[in-house]
């Protein structure tokens, strides 16, 4: 029954350039080149619960002692007391709704309910040392991952030549690096997307999910159409500037203050060349531009546009963000502010994410 509409959805004449088929890029035996293998689309999702076990194997015996080691520590808020109704109701909605009801129908004060809720949900937190944790991980990734990248685009010629990503498309061959790039960095974003729900909850949680699922489904169709050469150049671009942006963040919880700023301003430097000045005047120009100059249009290629002009109004947004940082920094004269969020618990606006002085986490402290 599904069969019908499967076969409409991935219509050649919607996925591919006029005058060719499916089975003209199926790969075979008997090709000119080596076509890549739709079905390899789902290797990345075993994968991906690869990342997310190696994470936490890391986390454990390689993150977690660093950070101590560097004096983060793992400190715990005081725990709620125990208190199986209001337990039920902080499960129903972690936003305290009329605390004088609540506190009626148990027979508490509402400075009692109000207290216990600020208690449960300090206890919800993540320490410094989880956050530290995971921007370590995300750091190493897009430190390897932009590494490897480069070292197998290094020889390709639309590293060089944007337009070879389009002369003799769809007829384009993947060689083995190609598609180990691909697959390792699909994998990354998916399991992204699935342990966002119980990472370190940002104010941009969605824009964040919004970028993840982009990205895997740009990463995943492109697969499909053969359309992996600019897929390998957008990935390469992302990972420069992801590394400074984990490594701001890393530097931060570790009270390495004058590192933190330096980062900062190297992140400044490489996020905007990069994802408002390359990405949108060289590589979505090249998309916008020069491929139809190149190649003869079909519906997918508006729907790849489509999905990397909505990573540009992510990099916009974002950049706003890190500019109004910088702003603050030149004001206090130290690094004072979130990379890409305002805050990391989205309904608590005071614990943000900032590049604050020792002396300033320890008055928050106390």
């Amino acid at each position: 029954m599904l069969r019908p509409l499967i076969d409409t959805f991935w219509s050649a004449d919607v996925w591919l350039p006029p005058n060719t088929t499916w089975e003209d890029i199926a790969p075979g035996p008997h090709k000119a080149v080596q076509y890549a293998d739709h079905r390899h689309v789902f290797f990345p999702l075993p994968l991906a619960f690869v990342f997310i076990g190696l994470r936490y194997t890391l986390q454990r015996l390689v993150y977690a002692p660093f950070g101590k080691y560097l004096g983060i520590k793992d400190t715990r808020p005081r725990r709620a007391p125990n208190n199986p109704k209001l337990e039920a109701a902080y499960r129903a909605s972690s936003k305290l709704k009329q605390p004088c009801d609540l506190a009626k129908r148990l027979d508490m004060t509402e400075r009692q309910v109000e207290r216990w809720w600020r208690l449960r949900r300090a206890q919800d937190k993540p320490s410094t040392l989880v956050k530290f944790c995971e921007n370590v991980w995300k750091f190493t990734f897009h430190t390897t991952n932009f590494l490897f990248g480069l070292c197998i685009l290094w020889n390709k010629e639309w590293l060089w030549n944007i337009d070879h990503c389009y002369i003799g498309y769809p007829h384009q061959g993947v060689t083995g690096d190609v598609w180990w790039y691909y697959m390792i960095s699909a994998a990354f974003y998916l399991s992204l997307t699935i342990s966002q729900f119980w990472d370190v909850r940002r104010k941009d949680f969605w824009q964040m999910f919004i970028h993840h699922v982009a990205t895997v489904a740009l990463i995943s169709f492109s697969w499909v159409c053969n359309l992996h050469r600019i897929g390998t150049l957008v990935l390469l671009l992302h990972d420069c500037g992801d590394i400074f942006v984990e490594a701001v963040k890393a530097a931060k919880y570790a009270n390495y203050q004058r590192t933190c700023d330096t980062l900062f301003l190297c992140l400044i430097v490489v996020w905007i060349g990069t994802r408002i000045g390359i990405f949108p005047f060289y590589l979505l120009w090249s998309t916008s531009v020069r491929a139809p100059m190149l190649l003869p249009m079909f519906p997918a290629y508006y729907i790849f546009n489509s999905l990397l002009c909505l990573l540009l109004v992510l990099h916009v947004v974002w950049t706003f963000l890190i500019l109004q940082i910088a702003y603050r920094t030149i004001q206090a004269g130290m690094m004072e502010g979130d990379i890409r969020s305002s805050s990391e618990i989205s309904d608590s606006p005071a614990n943000s994410n900032h590049c604050t002085p020792a002396s300033e986490n320890h008055k928050k402290e106390t």
